[in-house]
């Protein structure tokens, strides 16, 4: 999506007429936004500078051709939000990769409607056996992909592009934006915002993520925070389908700690924020200069924690592997459907999915 220099689209053939001139919105639906978002209070020349520096990008239109979904012209707007679980550098602490190599530990498509008011998450585990189109590597070869792969080894074959355009194979959905964060970046981005604070209905301990909570309401720190969305194994029925729930929780707690504290009023807090928060993600190439990530976070400002229906996109157990999930081919269509036509996820739509039962109890409210 071609954008001004504000960050908002403009349109063009076949490319989504431009959305209401004062739009509002949301801390987009991950850590990843949170930090980024808030760049426009700093106003120092030095300031722009160093926090535009901090930011890495991918072409994802060059990497992808034309061999894409058309752009559906209705005025939403549809970004795939990645967290990386590569285990180099400073992500060390956290164990090891098979190879060392990074995958996609956590996928979220963020369908903003128009007039950019509300928003549907759909959260895709990363077991998810499904189609992955032919993909680029970083060797220079054509990985052919399959009609069976799991859903994470897109971003392990060919990075962000492979991850989006298997994002888009498996929903006809073209992605207008990608926004990619790491552990340590997203660890950061939390203590920068003071903590951010959760209810839990009972304790959770997981040596595997170092997460120690009693039940009640904790402030989480950012090491407490990585731990919370990365803890599985100790929550529900121990699947990442638990752990899904979890970061949809904490992620409605942390959109509300950004409108709640007032950054505009602390000027320091607000600069090492946009410092972090830069430092921390990688976006498509539209996304990456300061000016044109502030005209994308302005447009998405007023999209509240109530605004959002978060699903888990409906799935199955794997008939061929207990330990993979399969997704439901008539209410994965049902979602696709309403993402593409700008309605809501209709409730049927998840009524049979395992994503959506409960598996994490509740436990952070």
């Amino acid at each position: 999506m071609s954008q001004d220099s504000t960050g908002r689209g403009r349109r063009g053939p076949g490319r989504r007429r431009k959305p209401p001139a004062r739009r509002k919105a949301l801390a987009v639906a991950a850590w990843s936004a949170a930090g980024v978002v808030l760049l426009g209070g700093a106003g120092l020349g030095y300031v722009y500078f160093k926090v535009n520096g901090n930011l890495k990008t991918v072409d994802i239109d060059a990497a992808l051709g034309k061999d894409r979904p058309q752009n559906a012209d209705n005025g939403s707007m549809d970004i795939l939000v990645l967290g990386s679980d590569s285990r180099g550098g400073a992500n060390g602490e956290y164990g090891r990769d098979d190879g060392g190599s990074a995958r996609s530990d956590t996928a979220m498509i963020v369908h903003v409607y128009e007039g950019h008011r509300k928003a549907s998450v759909v959260s895709i585990p990363r077991d998810t056996m499904a189609p992955r189109p032919a993909c680029a590597t970083s060797g220079g070869r054509t990985d052919p992909g399959g009609r069976r792969r799991q859903f994470n080894e897109a971003y392990t074959v060919g990075g962000a592009a492979c991850a989006v355009k298997t994002v888009e194979t498996m929903s006809g959905i073209r992605m207008d934006h990608y926004l990619e964060v790491d552990f340590t970046g997203f660890k950061k981005i939390i203590d920068d915002l003071g903590g951010v604070e959760v209810t839990t209905g009972k304790p959770i301990k997981d040596g595997a993520s170092h997460l120690d909570l009693p039940a009640g309401t904790n402030r989480l720190d950012g090491e407490q925070a990585l731990g919370l969305v990365r803890t599985r194994k100790s929550v529900g029925d121990g699947s990442d389908l638990g752990r899904i729930q979890l970061q949809q929780a904490f992620i409605k707690a942390l959109i509300k700690q950004v409108k709640g504290i007032g950054l505009f009023d602390n000027p320091k807090k607000l600069l090492d924020l946009a410092d972090s928060g830069t430092k921390a993600v990688t976006t498509d190439k539209a996304l990456g200069d300061v000016k044109s990530l502030m005209g994308f976070a302005q447009s998405l400002q007023g999209i509240g924690a109530q605004d959002m229906q978060m699903i888990t996109l409906p799935v199955t157990a794997d008939p061929r592997d207990p330990d993979r999930v399969a997704p439901l081919p008539k209410e994965t269509r049902l979602v696709w459907e309403a993402l593409l036509a700008d309605r809501p996820i209709p409730p049927e739509a998840t009524v049979d999915s395992m994503g959506d039962k409960g598996a994490a109890g509740g436990i952070v409210r």
